[in-house]
């Protein structure tokens, strides 16, 4: 949404809505191939019919972490703040993440980012604070709130 801007800039956008990625479908087989990676199987996110009738879910649902692992990929779709003379951009870690609803498989999440903060850590190193909030589509709660820190590298202007 923003493009590449100067840190000055940026500050400005603080507070503000600065991207927001397309809708994405949580597949059965993006779950299942969660609980390969990380080991996670437990049966509300693997057995569809064990979930249907043994959960309030109604069937599975994806894991939270997965929901977590998908910010990097909402983030670069919704074009959010980025600095002018950007070399890199590092995941820096998250400050607080809060899992409020369960994303159902076959349900459509996307994701909403304001820049909370921008901070120069040194020279031509600036940490910057996103709040990102992903949504269920046609759900009031969101699944999940993060605050995300990447950290931008830049060079010197030219």
């Amino acid at each position: 949404m923003t493009g590449h801007v100067s840190p000055d800039a940026a500050r400005a956008l603080i507070g503000t809505e600065t991207g927001i990625s397309q809708w994405h479908t949580i597949s059965q087989k993006q779950v299942d191939q969660f609980a390969e990676t990380t080991g996670d199987f437990q049966f509300i996110h693997l057995d569809v019919e064990r979930a249907k009738n043994e959960t309030p879910f109604g069937g599975t649902i994806a894991h939270g972490y997965l929901t977590l692992s998908l910010l990097s990929m909402l983030g670069a779709e919704a074009g959010s703040v980025r600095l002018e003379n950007t070399r890199i951009t590092i995941n820096y870690g998250l400050d607080k993440v809060r899992f409020l609803n369960p994303v159902r498989v076959g349900a459509r999440i996307r994701a909403r980012f304001v820049l909370l903060s921008i901070e120069e850590k040194n020279p031509g190193q600036f940490l910057l604070k996103n709040q990102a909030t992903v949504e269920i589509e046609g759900q009031d709660k969101p699944a999940m709130i993060a605050e995300s820190l990447s950290l931008a590298i830049t060079t010197p202007a030219a």
